[in-house]
């Protein structure tokens, strides 16, 4: 993973990187309860829709905090400086995985969320976007906990993976 240097980055950039990680993540697991949720009575579904609200709810923290301080001033980071934050490389989330392949990236993303936003916090020299980042560390703990526990309920033999790694997430299968 690229490493950010937070020392360089000011406080409204590291703010709209975490928004973008938050984004990002969101729209993951919506993608997720599409292609992976909904296949049979007891898939990933429900887990993969309460992910959806966690992403939602921590990027809307950061953007009311991102307001409050800079108002409307335009952002500075753009999308391609996140993705190996928190975002699975593309090879790794297939519109046809299963249940557990699908698991396994968020559990990894989780990580990686993680790792972000304890460097952040470390780096933040605004109390209150620290406290919002030491706060998002632990909740982003709290999901990869969360989901390791639900991992065993998705077992590998549900595999309906095909072995086409440039199929992307949310491709067209047809």
């Amino acid at each position: 993973m690229p490493e950010i240097d937070f020392a360089r980055l000011d406080l409204r950039d590291a703010l709209d990187l975490a928004i973008l990680v938050e984004e990002e993540a969101k729209e993951r697991y919506q993608e997720f309860t599409r292609t992976v949720g909904g296949r049979y009575a007891g898939d990933a579904l429900e887990v993969f829709r309460r992910m959806v609200v966690n992403e939602e709810k921590h990027r809307a923290q950061l953007a009311e905090l991102r307001k409050t301080l800079f108002a409307d001033d335009p952002r500075r980071v753009t999308r391609d400086m996140i993705d190996e934050i928190e975002a699975p490389q593309q090879t790794r989330g297939r519109y046809s995985m299963s249940a557990h392949s699908a698991m396994e990236v968020a559990i990894d993303s989780e990580v990686k969320a993680y790792d972000f936003f304890s460097d952040a916090s470390r780096a933040a020299t605004d109390p209150k976007v620290r406290r919002l980042f030491m706060d998002l560390r632990d909740e982003e703990r709290e999901h990869r906990l969360m989901l390791e526990k639900r991992l065993p309920d998705f077992p590998e033999e549900i595999h309906m993976e095909e072995e086409d790694p440039t199929e992307g997430v949310g491709s067209d299968p047809g």
